[in-house]
């Protein structure tokens, strides 16, 4: 099946995508925009792991091909080393659009991501899309002495000839990204280049700019009690809401307060009317009866987005769980990258009473 370019772009106007080529600090600015404007970041490399497991060697090979070692990954020429990166790129981003699909429809989301030029037309317009970028020389070397790349360090210097590991690595990535710096740097796309010698908050700024983003509304965070004008109020919030797959069993559960003595509902207020909401719950949607509490059911009006509301809404429910004498909550979703930022950390794959599967996230207290 083939989607024209228009169907696309309509379905990923949500997405703000931070592409660019290797140490151009995508990465870090992703990060920043997300934290300080409360917009989740999805982040494609993390995502590989899933996206593998759910490929299929027929129709995704470059995904699916394995080494031995060290020596046979580097062993080969830059050039079956840049057909063999391209291709794996190509076939993973069917995976990556769908996820960003599903996750943009009901407010923004930042993708850090690999992107050509080519590839933004086709997916994005201008306004929504910015290159961080770097001339691509001595790639590996600086990749080695970064700390969040300790895994890709210690795989070259398990090769024979760790120095000849390097040399192939910044060889295969100067032609693969050669032509997209010289591209980015002249052509109509928003980027920031390394070069230009911009602190982190100087191109956070212009990158928040360039997206329009704005800073946050004066949010806050209650807790529900039963029978007040409040839960009235959050029952006809959740009725209305966007949410379908659990709008009418929310909108039960604080209608008819079917809620443990220790379990606890929180609203976000903001110009004076519910914006969001989360629960803190003994139990969620999997059949995991020793695993609790759980952060649950947190939702946020998709005008109001962008505010950091979702991660305050789980910083109070976090402290309630605290209070209570908890040592950690957890989290279930479909996705890596959205959680970790709050702190959260991965722990297994788990199945729904539904049948589905979904990532199963821990935070200590």
């Amino acid at each position: 099946m083939i989607f024209q370019d228009n169907v696309l772009k309509d379905y990923l106007k949500n997405v703000y995508f931070i592409a660019g080529t290797p140490c151009g600090g995508k990465t870090t600015v992703s990060a920043a925009l997300g934290e300080h404007f409360g917009i989740p970041v999805y982040n494609a490399d993390a995502m590989f792991p899933v996206h593998q497991s759910r490929s299929d060697p027929r129709f995704q090979p470059n995904m699916n091909r394995s080494f031995a070692s060290a020596d046979e990954f580097f062993g080969r020429t830059a050039d079956e080393y840049v057909n063999w990166l391209i291709n794996n790129t190509r076939e993973q981003l069917d995976f990556v659009l769908l996820d960003l699909v599903r996750l943009s429809q009901g407010g923004k989301i930042i993708c850090d991501c690999h992107l050509t030029p080519e590839q933004a037309e086709q997916l994005s317009e201008p306004s929504r899309v910015a290159f961080m970028v770097k001339e691509p020389t001595n790639i590996a070397e600086e990749y080695c002495s970064r700390p969040d790349h300790t895994d890709f360090r210690g795989y070259v210097y398990s090769a024979s000839d760790p120095e000849r590991a390097k040399a192939v690595c910044s060889e295969t990535l100067r032609r693969l990204h050669a032509g997209a710096y010289d591209a980015i740097r002249s052509g109509k796309w928003f980027c920031i280049d390394r070069a230009d010698g911009l602190t982190r908050e100087e191109a956070v700024g212009r990158a928040a700019e360039h997206f329009g983003f704005t800073e946050q509304k004066a949010v806050t965070i209650v807790k529900v009690e039963r029978g007040t004008p409040l839960a009235e109020e959050l029952v006809r919030f959740i009725e209305n809401c966007s949410w379908e797959e659990v709008r009418e069993h929310s909108a039960a559960l604080v209608r008819n307060w079917e809620f443990a003595e220790n379990e606890a509902v929180f609203a976000a207020l903001a110009d004076g009317r519910i914006v969001g909401m989360a629960t803190l719950m003994n139990t969620d949607y999997y059949p995991l009866p020793d695993i609790f509490p759980w952060v649950s059911g947190v939702f946020v009006d998709e005008e109001y987005r962008g505010n950091r509301i979702s991660g305050r809404l789980i910083e109070r429910a976090n402290e309630y769980a605290r209070e209570l004498g908890y040592d950690r909550t957890y989290i279930p979703s479909p996705y890596i990258g959205l959680y970790e930022r709050y702190g959260y950390r991965y722990i297994r794959d788990i199945v729904s009473y539904g049948g589905g599967t979904d990532h199963l996230f821990v935070k200590g207290l």
